[in-house]
């Protein structure tokens, strides 16, 4: 049984799909080292978008969580199973549709790396790209990975997502092209390590490890009494923040008008 006209099909129940913005820490472009923001995409092989590159993502299934949903498309499609998955929000602008069914995607955000193995192979129809260099994308996917962008870069100071992008263990250096990955900008080497160190947000876990022909680096972690978000930016002043803020504000003005209605979800650990 087929749908009806265009103005039938815009009075039927709208159909409720998940999609996930998954990010990790990925190799640099230009040396190779791990500073670049990567995602899957997957190219679709119906219409509509036909060929397109698209979110992971699927239909909701029955006796499943949205969550559960969430993590078992983005499982089947990319065989990643993050234990960082976070509710974005809910998409459904009417403009998103081209048949005129209703359609509303709820937007999940993963991060994966530091304990996952990431491969960044590509198969048939699942490719990594740069944040830097995304392609053109189907429905309105491409609002969507602006809006995880946009939370992720406004929390990047928080233990609880730094670490889920590098790991529990980390060197001051690999912890700098975290936040450098994130906001797209450079940092002051000296001034960050300065910061980090005088916040009390880290502890040394008495290792070391070379990196490249550096002599051997200190290996830190978070201490877990600073795992509270509200405790994340001790140390950071308002001026010495401005550069975290100024790369959130750049892909803001998109979402003015929801940002301040969008429920800040609690993460999920699986």
């Amino acid at each position: 049984m087929g749908f009806g006209n265009v103005s039938e099909r815009r009075m039927q129940p709208p159909q409720i799909g998940v999609s996930v913005v998954v990010l990790a820490l990925g190799p640099d472009e230009h040396d190779g080292t791990p500073g670049t923001l990567w995602m899957p995409l997957v190219k679709r092989v119906r219409e509509p978008f036909l060929g397109r590159w698209a979110l992971p993502g699927g239909s909701l299934i029955s006796g499943k969580s949205l969550e559960q949903a969430a993590y078992e498309a983005l499982s089947s499609t990319t065989d990643l199973r993050p234990q960082y998955l976070e509710q974005l929000y809910a998409f459904g602008d009417p403009k998103r549709s081209s048949s005129g069914l209703p359609m509303v995607s709820i937007a999940y955000w993963a991060l994966v790396g530091g304990v996952e193995s990431v491969d960044f192979t590509t198969t048939t129809n699942v490719q990594w790209f740069s944040e830097k260099h995304l392609p053109e994308l189907a429905f309105d996917h491409r609002r969507i990975v602006d809006f995880a962008l946009t939370r992720l870069r406004h929390n990047v100071a928080y233990p609880r997502v730094a670490s889920r992008l590098i790991g529990e263990r980390f060197t001051l250096a690999q912890l700098h092209r975290v936040f450098e990955a994130v906001t797209g900008s450079e940092i002051d080497v000296a001034n960050f390590r300065r910061k980090m160190l005088a916040s009390g947000q880290l502890e040394e876990t008495g290792d070391k490890i070379r990196e490249g022909r550096q002599r051997p680096a200190m290996v830190y972690r978070y201490r877990m009494q600073e795992h509270h978000d509200a405790d994340a930016l001790h140390g950071w002043t308002q001026e010495e923040l401005r550069t975290l803020e100024d790369a959130a504000e750049a892909s803001e003005d998109a979402n003015a008008a929801i940002v301040p209605l969008m429920p800040w979800a609690n993460p999920i650990t699986r």
